[in-house]
């Protein structure tokens, strides 16, 4: 699968390249931000045309990532749909995969902030889960013990043989691992920004994703 495996909180992981996190040991797939819907949002809002393939890109890599872990829970970290209007919105092509996926396996909807309730899938809906050791929420807390949140959608830059490279990653450091966007129309913060620097401790590292997936020390501001 090209993942980096790690360590966090005691627990053995893996970062795969497509932004998804594989907790083998309990069977456990977890995305952040997929922003379901989010050309017709636009669409809707601004009047602006994008095209109208994401939601399909975005289910097909989850498709895959599923049939490659075998994962029998699922755990969709908020932010799952650009806006309820999205989740309604949904085509019927869309929708039937959807339930295809969910069939015969626990699927979690965590509560994001374009998201900020059930939508009419199955599955359960929590503002949190508590799956011991680990806590799941869609933006991280000042405190956390053992956390994993999404929201920010990191993204680490950094020269390459003489060029500039961007790319989505995961952060974590001891207590806490922000997740990058799983979605295919999505943008992200530089991990560099302040709002990240605040939240990772010492010695931090970010996870670069793409083809394959790379663990780097965490860039600092100098």
């Amino acid at each position: 699968m090209n993942g980096q495996d790690f360590t966090f909180a005691g627990q053995p992981l893996t970062a795969l390249p497509s932004g998804a996190l594989w907790w083998g040991g309990r069977g456990v797939l977890t995305v952040s931000d997929l922003h379901l819907g989010k050309s017709e949002r636009i669409a809707r809002r601004t009047g602006a045309m994008l095209p109208p393939y994401e939601t399909r890109d975005t289910l097909t890599r989850l498709e895959t990532d599923i049939a490659r872990t075998g994962a029998k829970t699922i755990i969709c970290l908020g932010d799952s749909f650009d806006d309820l209007a999205a989740a309604e919105s949904l085509g019927e092509e869309d929708q039937l995969t959807l339930a295809r996926l969910q069939a015969g396996r626990r699927w979690i909807w965590i509560e994001g902030n374009h998201d900020p309730g059930p939508v009419e899938f199955g599955g359960t809906h929590l503002s949190a889960l508590h799956e011991p050791p680990l806590t799941f929420r869609h933006i991280a807390e000042p405190a956390p013990q053992a956390e994993i949140s999404g929201h920010y959608h990191p993204k680490v830059r950094m020269l390459a043989r003489g060029r500039s490279i961007t790319r989505p990653a995961f952060l974590f450091d001891a207590h806490r691992l922000i997740m990058p966007a799983y979605g295919t129309y999505t943008g992200g913060l530089y991990a560099d920004h302040p709002a990240l620097q605040a939240l990772m401790g010492p010695g931090a590292k970010a996870i670069l994703i793409g083809k394959a997936a790379h663990l780097i020390p965490l860039p600092r501001v100098a």
